[in-house]
């Protein structure tokens, strides 16, 4: 005997399923956008993201939290057991070891930097960070003396660190250790930022530090929007000086007003200039740089501090696709702004 099913409840299911999935495609769900935060490499990290109203904050940021852990164990100076830590540790040219792909990225990005900048990146500043006060042996209370700092200078240069092109790394000088502080948050701004692209996110926010990175517009279809904070010592976290808008592009903000010693009535920045083993004196309070990622924005900041306006304006001037504002206190106490020629300020 032929059976005839009924075509109702497959057609009514159908629908069902239908219904059910275009609520589970995130593409056809209403907006919202999700807040995220955390603490890593010894700061702050807060992310926006524009997702539907079904997506797992909770989820998300278990993976970012992750990304983020074996960012910090590969290259934090305060971890014993971390891969820089390790390489500090070793006491012998002859010796080498293969680093996790992390750790070769950012050498990598570290050796252009160098290069690019004529040394006033350099990422060997351990010694005079330490000797000043500003690392992991703490504060100090009293100036170096020269014979210090000429001592700590003896073993700085990132020539010094041995890239072979098996993907090994060692040393020229067994006595030199690496800081890579001024361009890890930044690189772990651009891995989250590719972590969360290949989760299918188009819009997107991540800041760890102050490095920022931006993708595709806020949840009212306008660009994202970072402000500079202001360059002063008293200035509170939201005392913005300038706001730039930022669109598939990261910017990253290096100054002299948030992390210092004082001794007796003299402040002391905790950029180092390599070449005269001391905290710059030149005038710049502030270097922000926008570039295609943060990595290279993080360590160009710092560059620029330590070459001052001309110079740095000049050198970014040069480079595709890199802008920057360089904001110097003059004399009596006034802030003057130098920006690249394409640096947009609002």
């Amino acid at each position: 005997m032929l059976i005839l099913l009924r075509p109702g409840p497959t057609r009514a299911a159908a629908l069902v399923f239908g219904m059910l999935a275009g609520l589970l495609c995130s593409a056809c769900q209403p907006k919202r956008e999700l807040q995220l935060s955390g603490k890593t490499m010894g700061t702050t990290y807060h992310i926006k993201v524009v997702a539907g109203l079904l997506t797992s904050g909770a989820d998300i940021q278990r993976q970012i939290d992750t990304r983020l852990a074996a960012i910090n164990k590969s290259m934090s100076t305060y971890d014993p057991s971390s891969e820089i830590s390790r390489f500090n540790a070793i006491q012998s040219t002859a010796e080498s070891f293969s680093p996790s792909d992390d750790f070769l990225t950012v050498l990598r990005v570290a050796a252009t930097l160098h290069r690019l900048t004529d040394g006033a990146w350099d990422g060997t500043l351990d010694p005079l960070v330490n000797l000043w006060g500003f690392g992991r042996k703490g504060a100090v209370n009293q100036i170096p003396n020269d014979i210090e700092i000429l001592q700590a200078l003896s073993h700085v240069g990132f020539d010094r660190i041995r890239l072979d092109p098996s993907g090994r790394i060692g040393k020229t000088d067994p006595a030199v250790t690496l800081d890579l502080a001024s361009i890890a948050k930044g690189y772990g701004v651009d891995e989250i930022a590719r972590l969360l692209g290949e989760k299918g996110f188009s819009d997107f926010l991540v800041e760890i530090g102050g490095e920022v990175y931006a993708r595709g517009l806020r949840k009212d279809g306008k660009p994202w929007r970072v402000g500079i904070n202001r360059p002063d010592r008293k200035a509170t976290f939201n005392d913005v000086y300038r706001a730039i808008p930022l669109t598939n592009r990261a910017m990253a903000t290096s100054g002299d007003y948030r992390i210092f010693i004082q001794i007796a009535d003299h402040f002391y920045s905790h950029i180092i200039d390599p070449r005269t083993g001391r905290p710059v004196v030149n005038g710049v309070v502030s270097a922000t740089v926008v570039a295609a990622n943060c990595t290279v924005a993080d360590g160009l900041a710092t560059a620029l501090m330590v070459m001052g306006p001309e110079k740095g304006v000049a050198l970014v001037n040069r480079q595709p696709s890199v802008e920057c504002l360089i904001v110097v206190r003059k004399p009596d106490g006034t802030l003057m702004d130098y920006p690249s020629s394409g640096f947009v300020i609002n």
